[in-house]
């Protein structure tokens, strides 16, 4: 397995990923949610984690262009395919910018937050950047080295929400992805 300790592109990735790990990493499809939908055949949903304001991870900060220590929104989530968590997801947005816009992601509850950032066409998304996820960061019962995440930032006008999306063996499983 490749070291992958930091969030790259992928023409910055250093070695050629398997095609079908490139595939989940690096293509735009649209909405993971739609993908993983399709993947689960309709047998899909959003568990809730927890949500509230916090300090924000220093990369964060970087990636919303905040000063280090800002506080933001976080809202994580498991998106699930059969009721299995397949993917663990951590959306921030910069306080500021977050109260200045018309956004509302206190009240989204098992509401898929990539639904809502695609089907408003105002938000554009940026590039999508992968790397091996520090199993710190996770929840307890998903800890693990190694696992794959990608991120992308979502703009509106001021408002940016990074969307970072982890993802679980589970869900490799049922892609028939070989990890």
């Amino acid at each position: 397995m490749l070291d992958f300790p930091e969030w790259l592109t992928a023409n910055q990735v250093p070695a050629p990923l398997d095609p079908l790990l490139h595939d989940w990493l690096f293509v735009d499809k649209g909405s993971l949610t739609r993908r993983l939908t399709a993947l689960a055949e309709g047998a899909f949903s959003v568990t809730p984690l927890q949500q509230g304001w916090q300090q924000l991870r220093d990369d964060e900060c970087t990636a919303l262009g905040v000063a280090t220590g800002s506080q933001g929104w976080v809202r994580e989530v498991y998106l699930c395919g059969h009721r299995q968590p397949w993917v663990f997801a951590r959306s921030v947005a910069a306080r500021q910018a977050l109260e200045d816009s018309s956004l509302d992601l206190q009240h989204l509850g098992s509401r898929s937050l990539g639904e809502l950032l695609f089907s408003d066409r105002a938000f554009t998304r940026g590039p999508l950047e992968a790397r091996h996820y520090p199993a710190a960061w996770l929840p307890e019962e998903a800890r693990q080295d190694g696992l794959w995440a990608r991120r992308s930032c979502f703009s509106q006008g001021s408002l940016d929400v990074l969307v970072a999306e982890i993802f679980l063996p589970a869900l490799w499983r049922a892609a028939r992805i070989d990890q």
